[in-house]
C-alpha cells in the first residue's frame, strides 16, 4: 500500500541561472522537474514516505527525463502512462527576489492532461491512504472525469481526499470555471489547502477582482473578502482547510468552528516557487503520522521555509533530517 497517491500536473522546469535578472536579459535556465504533484510525491520520499504519482509524460526525451529522476528518487513511476500524440508538460521561469517570478507555461497537447478513466482504474485509489489532487488537473478532458471518478473511488474505499487548489489562471478558459469546477469537486474532499488568493478564486464570481501582477498571468492577484471565502468553502462540506501565509505561517480550519495558527519560519528567500507544494508534503507527512493540526501544518511550513532558500521545486525538497536540524536550529514544533 501507498501512503499517498498524487495526482496532476509534471514538468520539466527551466529556471533562469541568472537571479535578480530581468526574464528579458536572462542567458542561461537550469533544467529541473516541477508540476506540483510531482514536487508533492517528491517531498513525500525524502521524508521517508512511501508515495505514488498519477500523471502522464509524452513519447519524447523530456517524459523519460522526468521518469528518470522520478525512479532515482524512490517515486512509483508505474502509473505515468506515455500518451501517444502529446507532449510532456514545460514551464520557464525568471527568478527576481524577493517578490517576483515571472513563469511561462507550455501545456498545449501536454500529456498529464490526457491522463482518463483508465489510468486512474490502473493506479488502484483503494490502496493508498491519502489521495492527493492537483485542482488544475481539473480544468480539461478527459483529466479532468478522470479525477472525479478517482474521487469516487477514493471515497468508495475510505481513502480521505486532499485537493491542493492550485489556482493556474491561464490554465482556464475563464476564471469563474476555476471556481465553478473546484467548488464541485470539494464536495468529494475531506482537506483542502490553499494560498488566500487560491480561496478567493474558488469563491470568485466577478472578474473585476482579477489583477494582473507583475505580468504573471497564472498567478494574478484576487482582491476580495477572505474570511467570507473561506466560510463558503467550508459549507461545502470539507472537515479541514488549510491556509498557506507564506512567512506568516498557515492556519487550520475545522469544521468544529476551531481556528488553529500555526507560526512560519522567517527565512531570506531565493524562490517561492514550489514552496506550497513542500509545505504539502510536510504536512501530509505529519498528518499520515498521526499528528496534530498544529504539529503538522508546522512541519510543512518548515519544508516550505527551507525550499524558498534553493533555486528549484522537486530537485530541492528537504530530507526528514535536513527538516529536524532546521526546526531545532530554529527553536523545535
Amino acid at each position: 500500500m501507498y501512503d499517498v497517491i498524487t495526482y496532476g500536473r509534471s514538468s520539466i522546469d527551466l529556471y533562469s541561472n541568472n537571479i535578480g535578472s530581468p526574464f528579458t536579459e536572462i542567458k542561461e535556465f537550469g533544467a529541473f522537474v516541477g508540476g506540483s504533484p510531482l514536487n508533492i510525491a517528491v517531498g513525500a520520499r525524502r521524508l521517508g514516505l512511501k508515495p505514488a504519482l498519477l500523471t502522464a509524460v509524452g513519447e519524447d526525451q523530456v517524459g523519460e527525463f522526468l521518469l528518470a529522476f522520478l525512479r532515482k528518487e524512490g517515486v512509483e513511476t508505474k502509473f505515468i502512462p506515455k500518451k501517444r500524440g502529446s507532449r510532456t508538460s514545460a514551464v520557464v521561469l525568471g527568478i527576481e527576489p524577493p517578490d517576483n517570478f515571472p513563469l511561462v507555461y507550455y501545456r498545449d497537447n501536454c500529456a498529464d492532461s490526457k491522463v482518463d478513466i483508465d489510468d486512474v482504474i490502473a493506479a488502484d485509489i483503494g490502496n493508498c491512504r491519502l489521495f492527493e489532487i492537483s485542482v488544475t488537473a481539473l480544468n480539461i478532458e478527459p483529466t479532468r472525469s478522470a479525477a472525479f471518478y478517482a474521487a469516487e473511488e477514493a471515497n468508495r474505499h475510505g481513502v480521505p481526499i486532499l485537493a491542493d487548489l492550485d489556482f493556474r489562471a491561464d490554465q482556464w478558459h475563464d476564471p469563474r470555471a476555476f471556481g465553478v469546477t473546484t467548488r464541485t469537486f470539494l464536495r468529494n474532499c475531506k482537506i483542502a489547502l490553499g494560498t488566500e488568493e487560491e480561496i478567493l478564486a474558488t469563491m470568485l464570481k466577478d472578474p473585476a477582482q482579477i489583477k494582473i501582477r507583475n505580468q504573471q498571468i497564472s498567478a494574478p492577484e484576487i482582491r476580495g473578502d477572505v474570511d467570507a471565502a473561506i466560510r463558503d468553502i467550508m459549507a461545502l462540506g470539507l472537515e479541514t482547510l488549510i491556509v498557506k501565509r507564506g512567512s506568516k505561517g498557515s492556519s487550520v480550519f475545522l469544521k468544529s468552528g476551531e481556528v488553529i495558527d500555526v507560526p512560519g519560519f522567517p527565512v531570506e528567500v531565493v524562490n517561492v516557487l514550489g514552496a506550497g507544494d513542500a509545505f504539502a508534503a510536510g504536512f501530509i507527512y505529519g498528518y499520515l503520522n498521526g499528528w496534530d493540526w498544529y504539529r503538522s501544518c508546522r512541519m510543512g511550513n518548515a519544508c516550505g521555509a527551507i525550499l524558498v532558500t534553493k533555486h528549484g521545486c522537486a530537485n530541492f525538497n528537504p530530507t526528514y533530517q535536513e527538516v529536524m536540524d532546521f526546526v531545532e536550529k530554529k527553536g523545535g514544533f
